[in-house]
């Protein structure tokens, strides 16, 4: 069966192809999955009329086609840079509803994206330093360190970021940024542990791996852990083959910088040791707390309103509860990482955007509290240390397991909550309807 024909000029389809083509790479580069970008140029392009559009996005370019029966449309763009900006994502998909409701015309809409490209980013780069080093004293909180060790986990990743961006802009390659991170942080972590011999220094207060778990959990906070299982679950299996990839690569790199840093103090004869942190007891309000930072504190790094840092902060605080309440239950790390990305899941696809918070945000910001940090420290110290390198691959395989869980949880948790949002559709169109019903 032949495709519907626009019924425009060839000039004007030509307009809304450009346009669509522009606005997906704005959404993949503003970190939105495949599958939502594709239905949002979908959405687009019929908002215009042209329903017989073709969207084909890959890891590294998104094609888009316009059926005709004399002159078929075709334009490809290639997507090299990819950055987490959550406040131009939102204003995309706005921009997006607005056309599919018709309160923007072709003229309008390319005003709007060229506007939208052309904002800076909310917070100035100070401000993201400063909530990735909250974002790393919450880790050190919720892992029940003291505030000394949540102090100097805070200022060793600000140096981080400092020196990564400095890295960024020479233009070395991100796997190698991620190693150097990794390596700094165990730096820090290889000094406390010699201080610690050396002048007495408190165990309690001073906790090197703390400081080590807290600048992995950062790192890995940037990954696109859950765009991939999306991608995944969704129907793009060759976008999600290249987003795991990156993942595992990026990852690799944290491994790497940990590893070597480790090998190297125990060469020096300054090793390091897994400070066992389960005996004290930090309230669990405190912890709830500072899992509440932590998303928080990542939403505004990526650039995320307030309004959405706040949300995020409440669903990182819950998904930090779940998890801990789960895991007193013996379900173990990974069981309980998924039970608590299912809350955030359900939570951030039913409530978040009732709030004015995009979806995608509040998710990837809610399972920020559950990554596995100390996990992937403790399997490098098995490996280095210990010179265990089964036991040390199965701890690793195990914070896969967690990392699995949480893209697993997170993407079950939105699909158990279409139903929600469909009623709650129902009730809010029904509780319009007895209003304007009241007026007249």
């Amino acid at each position: 069966m032949p495709p519907p024909n626009s019924g425009l000029a060839a000039e004007v389809e030509r307009s809304v192809l450009d346009l669509v083509l522009r606005t997906g790479e704005a959404l993949i580069t503003t970190g939105a999955p495949v599958a939502d970008t594709t239905a949002a140029l979908l959405r687009l392009a019929a908002g215009f009329g042209v329903t017989s559009c073709q969207v084909d996005i890959t890891f590294v370019s998104i094609t888009v086609s316009i059926d005709r029966d004399d002159d078929p449309i075709t334009k490809v763009r290639v997507i090299s840079v990819r950055t987490a900006d959550y406040s131009r994502l939102a204003d995309l998909m706005e921009m997006v509803d607005a056309v599919d409701r018709g309160e923007l015309d072709l003229n309008g809409a390319r005003e709007r994206l060229d506007e939208i490209r052309k904002t800076p980013h909310p917070y100035r780069r100070w401000v993201v330093t400063l909530a990735l080093g909250a974002m790393a004293a919450g880790v050190a909180i919720l892992l029940n360190g003291s505030w000394l060790a949540a102090a100097i986990a805070a200022a060793t990743t600000m140096i981080i970021d400092r020196t990564l961006r400095w890295l960024r802009h020479k233009g070395l390659p991100y796997m190698f940024q991620q190693a150097i991170g990794a390596g700094i942080a165990t730096g820090v972590a290889l000094f406390l542990n010699w201080g610690r011999s050396t002048f007495d220094w408190s165990p309690q207060l001073i906790a090197p791996s703390l400081v080590v778990a807290a600048g992995i959990v950062v790192l890995l906070a940037g990954l696109s852990l859950v765009g991939a299982a999306e991608d995944a679950i969704s129907g793009f299996p060759l976008t999600a083959a290249a987003r795991s990839f990156e993942v595992a690569l990026y990852t690799i790199g944290i491994v790497v910088g940990v590893g070597f840093v480790l090998d190297l103090g125990h060469r020096i004869g300054v090793p390091l040791h897994i400070t066992d942190h389960s005996a004290l007891s930090t309230p669990f309000g405190v912890q709830v707390l500072a899992g509440g930072v932590i998303a928080g504190a990542w939403g505004l790094a990526s650039y995320s309103r307030l309004r959405t840092v706040g949300v995020a902060s409440a669903v990182g605080a819950v998904s930090a509860g779940v998890f801990l309440i789960v895991n007193d239950f013996g379900l173990g790390p990974a069981g309980s990482s998924f039970v608590a990305a299912l809350v955030v899941g359900v939570l951030a696809a039913g409530v978040a955007e009732r709030l004015g918070a995009p979806a995608l945000a509040v998710s990837v910001c809610g399972i920020t509290p559950l990554l596995p940090g100390l996990l992937i420290y403790q399997s490098m110290f098995t490996m280095v240390d210990a010179d265990d390198l089964v036991a040390g691959a199965g701890m690793l395989f195990g914070a896969l397991g967690v990392g699995l869980a949480l893209a697993a949880g997170v993407t079950l948790g939105e699909f158990l909550a279409s139903p929600l949002r469909t009623r709650m559709d129902r009730w809010q169109r029904r509780v319009l309807q007895r209003a304007r019903g009241s007026r007249t």
